[in-house]
């Protein structure tokens, strides 16, 4: 995608509700497309948004192995509320053996450079593996979650990942988030 198409689809959906731009994707794009969700709130709404606008959509979580109880029943209550089966990518078991046998259980917290190769392990590795089947990804990034996102758009390239990135809720507040969730229903995490 050209900049300038960025630039044309970004103006084309300024002022669109959220539903409607990832309409628009999901059919441009159809299974080269994903929303990936870390079961945030704000990625509880675009399940939301995305199951109930989109025939056949697709949807994963990465299962870092370390993850709470509260989150496993996430993925089951939003698999039995909006009858779909979330994507879920895992890390390499050979991987964290190794990781494990030489950093620990918790080898995280001893160094930075095991906290980034857990990391790479558990995450950026899986991640990259659901991205090796995508065109375009939607995550649920809002630019008031940081400072670091006041520049962000509705779409963007990722160059590092070489895809389309679509961020639908980039200038929703925390207050929209959560009355969309109260509004509709939607399942959300405990924690």
């Amino acid at each position: 995608m050209t900049r300038d198409e960025i630039a044309r689809l970004n103006d084309r959906f300024a002022d669109a509700a959220p539903e409607e731009m990832l309409k628009y994707f999901f059919d441009r794009y159809g299974d080269r497309i994903a929303l990936s969700s870390s079961l945030s709130a704000e990625d509880q709404v675009l399940t939301d948004m995305v199951c109930t606008r989109v025939e056949r959509p697709r949807i994963f979580t990465l299962d870092t192995g370390r993850l709470f109880p509260e989150t496993y029943s996430l993925i089951d209550r939003t698999n039995m509320h909006y009858g779909i089966r979330l994507e879920i990518f895992f890390p390499d078991y050979r991987e964290v053996e190794r990781l494990v046998a030489e950093c620990g259980m918790n080898g995280f917290y001893e160094s930075l450079e095991n906290r980034k190769r857990c990391c790479r392990v558990r995450k950026l590795e899986p991640l990259r593996r659901a991205f090796d089947t995508l065109d375009a990804w939607v995550c649920g990034l809002r630019r008031e979650q940081s400072v670091t996102r006041g520049e962000m758009r509705l779409v963007e390239w990722d160059a590092a990942n070489g895809l389309v990135k679509i961020n639908p809720l980039i200038a929703w507040s925390e207050e929209q988030v959560w009355a969309y969730i109260r509004s509709r229903h939607v399942p959300y995490s405990k924690l």
